[in-house]
Order: C-alpha cells, then structure tokens, then sequence
C-alpha cells in the first residue's frame, strides 16, 4: 500500500475523511479510532494513512490529494456485503433476468421474496444498485460460524464463551464464543456439542 494524504479545509471533511479509513478497519497510531478534532483546532489540514495502514499527522513535504478527490475515488472503490447462500442465489436469480429488474421485482414475486430474507445493515438503494449492475456493489457468502454448547449438572443447554482467555460457560447463546468450523473443532471437548451459530 502507498501513503495517502488528503488535504481538508473543513472539521466536517476531516471527520468525513476518518470516517471512510475507520470504516475500512483503519485507526490512529496508538491512539484507536478517534476523531481527534484538537489536531484540526491545531492547524493540522492534512490526514496521512502511512504504508503500514496507520493514520498519523503528516510531515510537511508529502503529496497529498484534495478532498473532493479523494472522496470521488471511495465512491469507484467496490465494496463488498456478506449475505447468506440463499440471498446470494435470489439476487442472482433477479439481476440476470433478461427484461427490467423493478418489473421482476414489483410483479414476479421476486419483491416479497426479498422482503422475507433479513438485510440488516443493507440498505434498499444498495440492492437497487446491484441489480441494475453497479460495478461498485459485491455480495458473497458470509462464511457460517459455529458455537459450542452442552448440558450443565442443572440440565440447562450452556454455550462456551472465553473469560479473560480461560473458557467458561453462558446461557445466553448470543454471548457465546462463535468462530469458522476448524476454529471451534480446535476447542471442542467430548462434552461439548457443535452448533451453527445464526
């Protein structure tokens, strides 16, 4: 990865800016994910996200981008949503219809299929866009996580969870430790049974 640096003139662009490299898993070096406006306040103008994916203030003499540019060029970029097997194949199944994509969806059926999956944290416009072939929309298939769960001496059902790196145990499923098939085979013991997680 090369060094971006982008110049903002404004706090709103600065944030704005963060919150893209926040977003892609970016943060502050040593210092998280913070918008740090006392550096705006400061004078600080430019944002630096080094070669090693570090968001720093950066020393003068670097090339930076504007703003605008640099916010054009995050609109280009693919972004990919992870949805199960079957909204991936339902998706497909619309988007490589031959006639248009609303009337698929508005009188086939299609649209109470749709309707029936859950999308949280995917919204309508970005369904929309994907089955109108934008180039900058991806789906792929979430990879299926697993839990580990048995019977205590109560008769309750119990899931694992780790507490300060030690296994222990939980009854709430939703605190449970949860992790791909050869993840949790690793931590598996004759008395705990493996489960797909929702």
């Amino acid at each position: 990865m090369t060094e971006t640096v982008v110049h903002v003139t404004t706090l709103d662009q600065w944030k704005s800016v963060l919150d893209v490299w926040f977003a892609q898993g970016y943060e502050w070096h040593g210092t998280g994910k913070s918008y740090h406006e006392r550096y705006f306040d400061d004078g600080w103008r430019f944002l630096l996200l080094n070669k090693d994916n570090d968001i720093l203030k950066p020393a003068w003499g670097r090339q930076s981008i504007e703003y605008a540019d640099f916010m054009a060029q995050q609109e280009k970029k693919m972004t990919t949503y992870e949805v199960t097997q079957e909204q991936l194949e339902l998706l497909d199944k619309v988007k490589s219809m031959p006639y248009p994509f609303v009337e698929l969806i508005t009188f086939n059926g299609y649209r109470k299929e749709l309707d029936r999956l859950d999308w949280s944290g995917i919204s309508n416009d970005v369904i929309l866009k994907y089955l109108a072939h934008d180039e900058t929309i991806k789906f792929k298939v979430k990879e299926q996580l697993y839990r580990l769960w048995r019977v205590d001496t109560d008769g309750d059902r119990v899931y694992m969870k780790f507490s300060y790196g030690t296994p222990a145990y939980i009854s709430n499923k939703d605190f449970a430790f949860t992790a791909p098939l050869e993840e949790i085979k690793k931590w598996q013991t004759p008395a705990w049974e493996i489960e797909k997680a929702d």
